[in-house]
């Protein structure tokens, strides 16, 4: 299955806000760390319902946001949520994105960057759009250092990448960006439930629970253009 289909049947479901509200845990806080200011230009890439790109417009600032994302179910979605007429939404794909060289501020992507099905060429392609001193803050769950998030591969029919936190390192720096930082964001509003309820549908054990969510949480791995 196409991440085109895969995601329309999301969008169709209205499994676009439930991801929303599961990515806001993490994501609000790597939102905070951009250096966005006034009259920036800002891409959300994998936008999903097009939460990230409202939050930069409303707390961060930016004077012009945009959210792409491979599906266009999604896109209208994401589309019907606001009526600000600085928040845009774009179908495209990670590997061609329709912006010119040097012509964007900030580039956030939460838990879709892993999707790209040329994941180089979507670091090239940011890369390409960012101006000098333009930052990529790219956050995803789904890494090699993870072992909770191995098995998403039996519940998503989309090919994904997997590289390790060095590995993300590694390939920003071969694209071209300087890497000024890379952390773990742990999500601590998932409430865990006490030991005696294991295992869940989900969890065999309180203990990997809490390593997923408590100590792994989300990758943040942020570049910035040279």
């Amino acid at each position: 299955m196409s991440v085109r289909e895969e995601f329309d049947e999301w969008a169709a479901e209205g499994r676009d806000r439930g991801m929303e509200e599961r990515h806001w845990h993490t994501a609000k806080h790597a939102l905070a760390r951009m250096a966005i200011e006034e009259g920036d230009t800002v891409l959300d890439m994998g936008c999903g319902s097009g939460y990230a790109a409202r939050a930069m417009r409303e707390a961060g600032g930016a004077g012009q946001a945009y959210g792409l994302d491979g599906s266009p179910a999604m896109v209208r979605n994401a589309s019907a949520y606001t009526d600000d007429a600085n928040t845009g939404f774009l179908v495209g794909d990670f590997e061609h994105l329709p912006f010119e060289s040097d012509s964007v501020d900030h580039v956030f992507s939460m838990e879709a960057f892993y999707y790209a099905s040329d994941p180089m060429a979507a670091l090239e392609e940011v890369r390409r759009i960012l101006r000098p001193g333009g930052t990529f803050y790219c956050a995803v769950d789904f890494h090699a250092d993870n072992p909770h998030t191995a098995e998403w591969t039996e519940y998503v029919d989309i090919e994904m990448t997997r590289w390790s936190r060095k590995e993300y390192r590694e390939r920003f720096r071969e694209a071209g960006f300087y890497v000024v930082e890379q952390d773990t964001i742990p999500d601590r509003e998932v409430e865990i439930p006490p030991a005696d309820e294991f295992p869940t549908e989900d969890w065999e054990t309180r203990e990997a629970m809490v390593e997923h969510f408590r100590e792994h949480g989300t990758l943040l791995t942020v570049g910035v253009a040279p």
